[in-house]
């Protein structure tokens, strides 16, 4: 039970909340998860990072935004650059960055980190995964996330519709 007070008016009302009641913008909650496991690709076929974070919404109305900090991208040999990747469950919602530390030669070229957010309407109140998935820009020079065992983050906040 909440007791409002306005002035000298005070209310009371009860229950549970609501999508009525809860005001659109407003934060319902928030999920957060880190990866720090070296993960390697010699092939342009996406394949998880291992950062991945689960979130319920409260409401089908609600969105999701999605805020993702991948560090410890690096290419070695030949001509050839990482692709990350957002997926929600299996579907893919969008390429974030394409070729990151392409360079024609065959050195090592250590990035650093990449980073989107995305604002996601998945229309549920059933668990919803967001994941990062990740290529090699051109089939079989190696691409890396996480070298070094570095820290990649990412963070998911319910906002109510």
């Amino acid at each position: 039970m909440v007791t409002k007070v306005k002035g000298n008016d005070t209310s009371t009302f009860g229950g549970a909340i609501t999508a009525n009641n809860v005001g659109a913008g407003n934060v319902l909650q928030v999920v957060n998860a880190q990866y720090g496991t070296l993960a390697s690709s010699t092939s342009s076929t996406y394949a998880d990072t291992g950062l991945t974070a689960t979130i319920t919404p409260s409401f089908t109305s609600s969105k999701i935004l999605i805020i993702i900090n991948h560090t410890g991208l690096a290419k070695v040999t030949n001509a050839t650059g990482v692709n990350l990747k957002l997926v929600r469950n299996s579907t893919d919602l969008y390429v974030f960055d394409i070729d990151i530390g392409e360079q024609y030669t065959s050195a090592w070229n250590v990035v650093g980190g990449s980073g989107t957010s995305y604002l996601d309407s998945p229309s549920t109140t059933s668990a919803v995964t967001y994941k990062t998935q990740f290529a090699s820009n051109n089939n079989n020079p190696t691409v890396y996330t996480q070298i070094n065992n570095s820290i990649s983050t990412i963070t998911l906040m319910e906002i109510a519709g």
